[in-house]
C-alpha cells in the first residue's frame, strides 16, 4: 500500500427523515480541524435514495467536497448495500482518514468496511490528534476504566474510527460557505443474502432521549435497591430533569439501557448534571464531564466522580435528596 495515493478526511454522513444528525456536525468539526493541520480537504459522503436533506449544511459546518450516491437500494440502511457503496467510493478517490458516528449504523457499517478494506478501526475515540509523521492519533479509554490507551494506524489507510455524540464541537456554521458537490453512480443488484425490512417499528423510550436534556439527574449504586429509585424520579421532578443511570444498575436490570450514561451508553452535555451515588468509573465519566455544570453527591470523600464535579457533597444520598426536595419543592 502507497500511503500517498490516500488524501483527504472523509466524514459518513447520517440523517434521518430528510435531516441530517447533529452528531454529523459534531464530526465536522473535528475533521475540519485534523484537515486544516495536514492541510487537506475535508470532504462528506452521503448515501441514501431520493436524498432531500439539506447539503448546503454540511459546506456550512466546513465541509469542502460532498460526495454523493443515489441508489434505490440505499433508500432504507441495510448493511450489504451500503458497505458496498462506501466501499467503492474509498478504493476510487482514497482517503487517508474516514471518520463514521458510533450510532447503530455506524457501529454496523464500520467493522465490515474495515474488513473489506484491510484496514484498523478504532471505536468510540474521545480525542483525535494528528502527529509529527502525520499519522492519526486515536485515544480512547481503556477497558480497564482506569487510564487511556493511544492508537495509531501507520501502514494501512483509511485510518478508520468512529465518535460518540456530545464528544467534540461543532465549528460555528458559514452560510456563505459553499464547496462541490460529486454525484456517483454504482449498480446494486440485491441477492439473497441482503437482509429485508419488512417494518420499521418505532419504540417507545419513554422520557429517556437524555442527549437532549438540560437537566439530568444520575443514578448509580447509592441508590441501594431499585426500589428507592422513587427518590431519584422525585427530585428530578421538581427540577424538570431526565433521569441518567451509571452501567451498574443498568446491567442489574433495575433501569433501562435508554438511561445509561458514558462510553457504553449516551454521552450527554446537559446545562447541568446532578451524579447521584456514582462512584465516578472512567468510562462513566467520559459520557458527562462535558456538562457545563456538575454536581455530585457521593459519601465516599475518595470517589473519582469529585475530580470533575463542580460542586461536591459529602453525605449519604438518602439524607442529602429528601433536603433538595424539599427546597425544590413550590409550596
Amino acid at each position: 500500500m502507497n500511503l500517498e495515493d490516500y488524501k483527504g478526511i472523509w466524514i459518513f454522513v447520517e440523517y434521518t427523515e430528510d435531516k441530517i444528525s447533529e452528531l454529523t456536525f459534531e464530526l465536522l468539526g473535528i475533521g475540519r480541524r485534523l484537515a486544516d493541520k495536514l492541510k487537506v480537504e475535508l470532504s462528506s459522503v452521503i448515501l441514501g435514495h431520493n436524498i432531500k436533506c439539506d447539503l448546503n449544511l454540511l459546506f456550512h459546518y466546513g465541509s469542502d467536497k460532498i460526495y454523493k450516491l443515489d441508489n434505490k437500494h440505499l433508500e432504507v440502511y441495510r448493511t450489504i448495500p451500503f458497505t458496498d457503496a462506501l466501499e467503492y467510493l474509498v478504493n476510487k478517490y482514497r482517503p487517508e482518514v474516514l471518520i463514521l458516528p458510533a450510532t447503530s449504523i455506524g457501529k454496523d457499517l464500520a467493522p465490515r468496511l474495515a474488513c473489506r478494506l484491510e484496514t484498523g478501526l478504532s471505536a468510540d475515540c474521545t480525542e483525535l490528534d494528528i502527529g509529527p509523521d502525520g499519522n492519526l492519533i486515536q485515544k480512547k479509554p481503556s477497558y480497564s476504566e482506569n487510564d487511556y490507551i493511544t492508537i495509531l494506524t501507520p501502514n494501512h489507510r483509511p485510518q478508520m474510527i468512529t465518535i460518540r455524540s456530545k464528544i467534540f464541537t461543532p465549528q460555528t456554521p458559514d452560510p456563505n460557505r459553499t464547496g462541490k458537490i460529486i454525484e456517483e453512480h454504482l449498480e446494486l443488484n440485491e441477492s439473497e443474502n441482503w437482509t429485508k425490512i419488512l417494518e420499521i417499528i418505532e419504540e417507545d423510550q419513554e422520557d429517556a432521549n437524555i442527549q437532549e436534556a438540560e437537566i439530568i439527574v444520575s443514578v448509580g449504586r447509592g441508590i441501594k435497591k431499585p426500589e428507592n429509585l422513587g427518590l431519584i424520579k422525585k427530585l428530578s421532578s421538581c427540577i424538570n430533569a431526565s433521569i441518567g443511570a451509571s452501567r451498574s444498575i443498568v446491567d442489574l436490570g433495575w433501569i433501562s439501557h435508554y438511561h445509561q450514561v458514558g462510553l457504553t451508553g449516551k454521552t450527554v452535555k446537559p446545562k447541568i448534571y446532578i451524579a447521584c451515588g456514582i462512584s465516578g468509573a472512567v468510562h462513566h465519566i467520559i459520557g458527562m464531564k462535558s456538562s457545563d455544570f456538575i454536581i455530585a453527591i457521593n459519601k465516599d470523600p475518595e470517589a473519582p466522580i469529585f475530580q470533575v464535579a463542580d460542586i461536591g457533597i459529602i453525605g449519604d444520598l438518602f439524607e442529602i435528596i429528601p433536603i433538595l426536595i424539599d427546597k425544590l419543592t413550590i409550596k
